[in-house]
């Protein structure tokens, strides 16, 4: 199967830190091309892989300091999709919606994958205009968001290679935080969780431009305690050490979160999760087999004094059962499939027909 994969730019495909899209893509694609297909890759042009890389602009968006507009690299990125339609069997899109009013004129199956949160005003009367173009979400949290009429196809979990992470049977006496500092993030409770059980907490995790004031105001003062250690971003190698190593990842979210990418990595790892029940987590955790989904600080503090009954193997396994890059390449091209059956046969011979 001939099959185009387009990532946002902001980030390389895969991302050296934070970047949760992104590291998606790459998985996806990357199982794609050990699974024999012929795949296409259109990403920023410092993007990493071992299909066909299309590179619109030389290195990823994120902190670049010449202010570029993303929405013209974008622009940009989707010509160059678009003038070789012909050349696949199914586009897959991942850039939100920017290429939606291309994409119903497209000669080739165009689907796409939602990454963020639906809940947005903007988002219904979007997705009701288009509401003939495939798409899947990435939980049914997620797609409840949506009007009725929206064209969900699918909903995919994330995976990861079964081989990205290791498994940590014995864990060091620390728990973690992984992601982004933002207000939704919650990073104070989940220091609020470790100093009342008197465990170190680690701390890695970006703080975007948009965050800088709320980091600077409620997060940083709460940093300066001998048990909190804040680290900053880390790669892959470093992620594995760090949740490896955890008693525990502590996600204590106050956001319908659409999926949670840092989630199956602890579980890659071993590793149990304490998170809030909102969004996605209630699809991708069980209670009380791979961690604890509580609703409240009083209960999340008193299922960290416990984590330590969660069987670590036990969740090694879900991970392996549920969010591999294996499962989810399987799921998508039994979508891309669907979608290159049901695409309307085009004549042999178009100038005869249109003669006629």
């Amino acid at each position: 199967m001939r099959i185009a994969q387009v990532a946002p730019m902001f980030e390389s495909v895969p991302p050296s830190g934070y970047g949760g899209t992104e590291r998606v893509v790459s998985y996806l694609t990357e199982t794609l091309v050990e699974l024999g297909h012929e795949v296409t890759l259109f990403a920023s042009g410092d993007s990493v892989t071992s299909a066909e890389l299309v590179a619109v602009c030389p290195r990823s968006l994120r902190g670049r300091r010449d202010n570029t507009d993303w929405t013209a690299w974008h622009m940009l990125m989707l010509d160059q999709v678009f003038e070789r339609a012909a050349e696949f069997d199914v586009i897959h899109f991942h850039v939100d919606y920017l290429h939606y009013p291309m994409a119903r004129h497209c000669v080739a199956p165009c689907l796409t994958t939602l990454h963020g949160r639906l809940d947005l005003s903007h988002m219904r009367p979007l997705h009701r205009h288009f509401c003939e173009l495939p798409l899947v979400a990435i939980s049914n949290h997620q797609r409840r968001q949506m009007p009725p009429d929206a064209h969900f196809v699918d909903t995919v979990y994330h995976g990861l290679p079964a081989d990205l992470y290791g498994f940590t049977a014995r864990p060091s006496g620390y728990f973690a935080f992984v992601g982004r500092i933002s207000p939704e993030k919650r990073l104070d409770r989940a220091i609020e969780i470790a100093l009342a059980c008197k465990t170190p907490l680690l701390v890695a995790a970006k703080v975007d431009s948009a965050d800088e004031d709320y980091f600077e105001s409620a997060i940083r003062p709460l940093l300066d305690h001998a048990l909190i250690k804040f680290i900053g971003e880390v790669d892959d190698a470093g992620k594995n050490s760090l949740l490896g190593s955890a008693r525990a990842l502590l996600f204590p979210i106050d956001w319908p979160e659409p999926f949670g990418l840092v989630l199956i990595e602890a579980l890659a790892c071993g590793t149990p999760v304490i998170a809030y029940g909102h969004g996605s987590v209630p699809e991708l955790l069980e209670h009380e087999v791979t961690g604890f989904i509580v609703s409240d600080q009083r209960a999340a503090i008193e299922a960290a004094c416990h984590i330590d009954a969660i069987d670590r193997r036990r969740c090694r396994q879900v991970f392996e059962q549920r969010f591999s890059a294996q499962v989810m390449a399987e799921r998508y091209l039994s979508v891309y499939r669907t979608l290159i059956a049901a695409r309307p046969r085009i004549p042999l011979d178009l100038t005869a027909a249109g003669a006629k």
